[in-house]
């Protein structure tokens, strides 16, 4: 009897473990994202849930007190006949949000996210690369960005770390599937110190080959994770001292590179943008690109100015000593408006401290000049913005990239209002109403010479010169926001 009974149990067990085996397998259980937990897979790949707090991110209104949600930033809603989510097209920094650890000039790094292990290998690539695509799925962003070096670790060569950028980026092409888009790809020329003289501008024949190699791997893998576009940061393009360099050979050796890579973008297909970022120091003492004007005068002299638009970071126009509106501008009236990185600086700090865009006015003066470049398509805003050293919880991730998206959806709005409104409009037209004449229009038709205007000139006496009305227009501004 007892033996019977003991086989019935048995049995009994043996049917529980069968059935619990094909609920498992039908509906895994979330994992936690602690690296210390069981979360192996059967390739050996760690898989987990690494936001098992965070719910996918909502639009609840102005009213609602849920910082994970959003008060001004409504994906569909249609502002000025294109929806949000056209007007901004907003894209995940892989960098900073996964590589980023706190760490200034001053202090050793203030983060280790749970799932990272202290190691830049192969595996823990792969696993912040989950972690990425898991953010974006809650964040409700369809775009990312990345630097090479970003995604995947470099190895003893040049070979070994090609097959490294492989690997990771056939996972990146898989986990993209139809929903998710590469907002650009780029190469990380200035961190490895074979580049402390520069890349495409190093003395070192050596260095320039390598740069060029790395960057047609970078534009094959942007290619191949079907990127809209291609950006150059010349972080260390310039120079620390003219005693020492010849400025006028480094600058034709990068507009050769600039060439080059035009050439290689032509012969595999890739039809994305190529985009310059302007800079104008740190961390070298001169950069080559140092703002949107300069920029533009090195594709001009160069014949390149058709093949390159400008990828235009706020915080970088602050240290050229201008407002990220002037560079926005600047770009936009030279046809080369392509991309935002929207961040933003502090200006008791100086340095590039890659803030999140927290200020409703400059966001408003930001998309007054998206809105007259009819949008930013192909490109978009990418957060090249960080954590502050001190927040170290993995839901500040979230609350940073909220706070930036709803800033610049409000400023969407009040510049939509101003135009609706149409009182800055006015005020500027009227500034300007004397060139409405047939006289203006001769001379902004290039058909007006000196002695023609010396004859008004002498006709019409001292002019009257009327108000500039500045104080109206920032009154004007301001009762938008």
């Amino acid at each position: 009897m007892i033996e019977r009974n003991l086989g019935k149990c048995l049995l009994l067990l043996l049917c529980l473990n069968a059935v619990s085996n094909i609920v498992t397998a039908a509906a895994p259980p979330t994992c936690p994202a602690d690296i210390g937990s069981d979360c192996g897979s059967d390739s050996g790949e760690w898989e987990g849930e690494f936001f098992p707090g965070i719910p996918k991110i909502k639009y609840e209104g102005p009213s609602s007190k849920n910082p994970l949600s959003f008060k001004w930033y409504n994906a569909e809603e249609e502002i000025l006949g294109k929806k949000m989510k056209d007007w901004m097209r907003f894209s995940v920094a892989f960098w900073h949000t996964f590589r980023g650890t706190g760490a200034d000039p001053f202090g050793a790094p203030t983060k280790l996210w749970p799932w990272e292990d202290g190691t830049n290998s192969l595996a823990m690539a792969k696993r912040r690369l989950r972690a990425n695509f898991e953010f974006l799925e809650k964040l409700g962003v369809d775009r990312w960005c990345f630097h090479d070096r970003d995604i995947a670790p470099e190895g003893k060569t040049l070979e070994e770390t090609n097959a490294n950028l492989d690997e990771v980026v056939a996972l990146a092409k898989e986990l993209q599937g139809n929903k998710i888009h590469l907002l650009w790809g780029t190469a990380q020329l200035f961190l490895q110190p074979r580049y402390m003289h520069g890349a495409a501008t190093s003395p070192e024949l050596g260095v320039y080959a390598y740069a060029a190699a790395q960057v047609k791997k970078a534009l094959e893998v942007t290619h191949y994770l079907g990127g809209e576009n291609y950006v150059f940061w010349g972080g260390r393009e310039g120079y620390q001292s003219l005693l020492n360099t010849d400025m006028e050979r480094e600058l034709d050796h990068m507009a050769r590179f600039m060439e080059a890579a035009v050439a290689y973008k032509k012969k595999i297909g890739f039809n994305g943008t190529l985009l310059i970022e302007p800079k104008p120091q740190e961390p070298t003492k001169h950069q080559y690109d140092w703002d949107a004007a300069t920029s533009a005068n090195f594709l001009r002299k160069y014949g390149l100015i058709g093949e390159f638009k400008l990828n235009i970071e706020c915080n970088h126009a602050t240290l050229a000593g201008h407002s990220c509106h002037h560079e926005l501008e600047t770009a936009r009236i030279n046809g080369l408006l392509g991309n935002i990185d929207a961040n933003t600086g502090d200006p008791q700090v100086g340095w590039d401290t890659d803030q999140f865009l927290m200020d409703v006015a400059e966001a408003t003066l930001v998309m007054q000049t998206v809105i007259k470049n009819g949008g930013l398509a192909p490109g978009g805003f990418n957060f090249d913005a960080k954590l502050r050293r001190e927040s170290t919880d993995v839901e500040d991730l979230f609350i940073a990239h909220i706070a930036g998206m709803d800033t610049l959806a409000r400023g969407l709005r009040n510049a939509a209002k101003l135009i609706e409104d149409g009182s800055l409009g006015e005020l500027v037209r009227k500034r300007y109403q004397s060139f409405d004449t047939e006289l203006g229009a001769a001379i902004e038709a290039g058909k007006a010479d000196f002695e023609l205007l010396e004859k008004k000139a002498l006709e019409w006496g001292e002019p009257k010169v009327p108000s500039g009305k500045q104080e109206l227009a920032e009154m004007i501004f301001q009762s938008a926001l």
